[in-house]
């Protein structure tokens, strides 16, 4: 994985002439502008590319060293430029670790939250858990609140824009995480039309492509998908195996560079919503967010390759 000293070695395209002197903070606001952003389409605003996940990533104990790697991770990932944190009141601690490390690092004007109305039924039982989110984030509003893989969404969407109404919420949104979902997302976003949906997309589960990815361009839904890496099973898929020789055109210094541009490729797609809790990891991550992406020949030759 990509550590620090390799990050401001392979920036220097991004950032301009750079020493290995260079210090981090120098380097990334240098390349802060030059990240790709791309707008929201119910409004306009433009959203930095990559932006992370908190599950299982933010679920560990407070003052852990696992804890008290996520400072610099946070730090990385605002300094590079990123925004958009995804997280949800269901993946367990992640809003009570998220809150405090915004707060300590007095970070929480930069981030654009994103987070749900999970695993609840009724009006009352949405309210009840989104009031509780405020009081974990250390927050008076988010920017995106996302009912949680469709459940009780009839429901729970009203739940959300009532919300947005009262200038809790700036954005609402649905979301899912696995292929046999997709269709009913779809159903669901033709209904509603959400700001916002969240699907699964990698190189090996491209169902988005077909039905979710036209959809949400044609009614201007912005995108965020989620197990770019498929559980990290695409790592396995690709031991062993060289980046294509065209990998270094376009900026890639290494393979979760290249999936996580594989789904930025699909112009529906905002953003993308990586999980760590590694600084370096992070720094890697956030290269996704720079130089070109991947043509169409291109992308059918990743496929071809990792099978």
């Amino acid at each position: 994985m990509t550590t620090r000293r390799e990050f401001l070695g392979t920036s220097a395209t991004v950032a301009g002439s750079v020493l290995l002197g260079t210090s981090w903070s120098s380097l990334v606001q240098a390349a802060e502008s030059k990240m790709l952003r791309r707008p929201i389409p119910s409004s306009g605003e433009l959203v930095p590319v990559i932006g992370m996940g908190t599950s299982g990533s933010f679920e560990i104990p407070a003052g852990s060293a696992e804890y008290q790697a996520l400072k610099e991770v946070l730090k990385r990932f605002f300094d590079g430029g990123a925004t958009l944190i995804d997280t949800a009141p269901t993946y367990s601690n992640a809003e009570d670790n998220l809150g405090p490390l915004l707060a300590e690092s007095r970070s929480r004007s930069k981030a654009f939250i994103a987070t749900k109305l999970s695993g609840v039924n009724g009006r009352e039982a949405g309210m009840a858990q989104f009031n509780n989110t405020l009081k974990r984030l250390r927050t008076d509003q988010v920017e995106l609140l996302q009912v949680h893989n469709l459940g009780d969404w009839k429901t729970q969407i009203e739940v959300a824009r009532e919300l947005k109404k009262q200038g809790k919420v700036k954005y609402v949104g649905v979301t899912h995480y696995v292929e046999s979902a997709q269709d009913e997302l779809a159903d669901v976003v033709e209904a509603t039309k959400p700001d916002f949906l969240q699907i699964n997309h990698s190189v090996t589960h491209r169902g988005i492509e077909k039905r979710v990815l036209p959809l949400a361009k044609s009614l201007g839904v912005a995108v965020l998908t989620n197990r770019n890496f498929n559980d990290g099973k695409l790592f396995a898929q690709v031991k062993g195996k060289e980046l294509p020789g065209w990998a270094g055109e376009l900026g890639i210094t290494s393979w979760a560079q290249m999936f996580l541009k594989y789904s930025l490729s699909h112009e529906a797609v905002t953003a993308v919503i990586p999980a760590t809790g590694k600084p370096d990891r992070q720094s890697d991550n956030l290269k996704a967010g720079f130089g070109p992406l991947l043509s169409a020949a291109q992308q059918a030759e990743l496929i071809k390759i990792v099978g």
